[in-house]
């Protein structure tokens, strides 16, 4: 199946979980990553139940803190 990461076209195998496509995309500090499919918000603790389906697109966020 194909899915889009972070703007790049991907061919992956069936029934990938969100927990699995981090550890294969070498995601730096995963405790710490935010992911969206198709704009929707993953709840980390769904990462291992998440199973991603053919045409998703996957976003990997990580929310900065900063300034004054």
């Amino acid at each position: 199946m194909f899915i889009t990461v972070a703007g790049e076209k991907k061919e992956v195998k069936d029934g990938l979980t969100v927990a699995q496509l981090i550890v294969d995309e070498n995601v730096e500090t995963p405790m710490y990553v935010t992911v969206s499919i198709n704009d929707e918000f993953v709840e980390s603790g769904e990462f291992e139940s998440t199973v991603i389906s053919d045409g998703d697109n996957v976003e990997f966020l990580y929310f900065m803190g900063g300034g004054q």
